[in-house]
This record gives C-alpha cells, structure tokens and sequence, in this order.
C-alpha cells in the first residue's frame, strides 16, 4: 500500500468492476485496514462512512466479491478493484448499482447489450413476469429452448446461402438472443463462453510464434 494516498478521513475510492463483464458494480470507499484485509481474504471489504466501521461485501447476503486485480490510478488516489461477483452488487437485487440512465447516444452502447441482455434474462427467469416472451421459454423448458435455438441458426444459415445481408442480421440476432437463454437455464456464464475464445486464441497466437 505505500505510495497510495487516503484522503483527510483516511478514505480511499475504490470502483468495483466485473472482471469479466468489465460492467461497473458499485463505487465504495476503503481504509488501510479494509484495503489490507481485502488482499489478505481475497474478498472485497470496505470502510462505511455513514456507520463509520468495516464491512464484508457478502456476509449477511452472500453475494461475495472474490478479488481478481487490484490497480490504483496514476494520482494513487482511487483504485479500480475488479472482482468475481457471487451475485448481486447493489442492495436493490440488481448486477450494478448504476441502473439510472442520464445520457446515451445512438452510437455508444450496442458493446454493453450483452451484459444488458444476460442481466434481464436472468431477472425474467428469477421473477417469471406473465407476459413475457423469456417466461414464456423458461415455462416451456429446455425442449422448447433448444428447438429455438436450432430454428434460429437455420435460419441465419438460410439467409447466408440467400446472400441477404439484413436477414442473416435479424437472425443473428435471434439466435445469439435465445443462446443466452439457453446458457442461463443451463447456469452456464457467457464469460466463461468468451474465455474460452481468448484462451483459444492466446494458443493459437503462441503456436504460431514457435
């Protein structure tokens, strides 16, 4: 910890961010003692300014935080704590704390519907609103998903072999919609989906330099 600098109440913010989803949890504060104990567990502990003493992430909820990387910026004056979360950030029962927007723009944002997508998903299978196309499939069960999923990539073939660039987009989309339905009843993360991407490809990349 030397070289940090905590502030007049010996207070440092700390953002919380989903190491996979790289999504931002929650902003909190840490002292020495918090920031310590959080390397020492592995799990994020934080300084409450309003009681005014420590307090575990998870130990009343079990929604833990199981720390990935701990980096501060280059005034040494915040940190960026990325973590594995075991469940909901917010007391709310939300992923993220941050779920008000203020602004957005046409062009920003179409990298975060995943995360957007996989978050509502779960909400829907949690809550099974009547109504609701994703109740509808979670209703049905895993015969009805994966036939879904099949007529789905059928059809981004069939638009494929059509040459018609706005169909495979539509279907596509479709497909890549109920495949993330498909991973949740699974309990299957689509980080872990990506990771295995990268993994792949970081070996192909070793491979090819040998």
């Amino acid at each position: 910890m030397d070289g940090l600098k905590f502030d007049e109440k010996g207070l440092i913010t700390a953002v919380v961010q989903d190491a996979q989803s790289k999504e931002v949890l929650t902003v909190a504060y840490m002292n020495e003692e918090s920031l310590q104990k959080t390397i020492e567990t592995g799990e994020t502990w934080f300084y409450s300014r309003s009681r005014q003493e420590l307090w575990h992430k998870g130990a009343t909820s079990g929604n833990i935080q199981k720390v990935v990387s701990i980096k501060a910026d280059c005034d040494q004056d915040a940190l960026v704590v990325e973590v594995i979360p075991a469940g909901p950030a917010c007391h709310n029962g939300t992923t993220s704390c941050f779920t008000e927007q203020v602004v957005e723009k046409e062009s920003v944002g179409s990298v975060d519907i995943i995360p957007q997508l996989v978050e509502i998903i779960r909400k829907r299978e949690a809550d099974m609103p009547e109504g609701a196309y994703t109740t509808y499939l979670f209703e049905k069960g895993i015969d009805k998903i994966c036939k879904k999923v099949g007529e789905e990539a059928t059809e981004v073939v069939i638009g494929a072999k059509n040459r018609d660039a706005q169909e495979v987009t539509w279907e596509a989309a479709d497909l890549i919609y109920h495949l993330l339905v498909l991973l949740q009843e699974q309990k299957i993360s689509v980080y872990d989906v990506l990771a295995v991407l990268k993994t792949r490809h970081e070996e192909k990349r070793a491979s090819t330099k040998k």
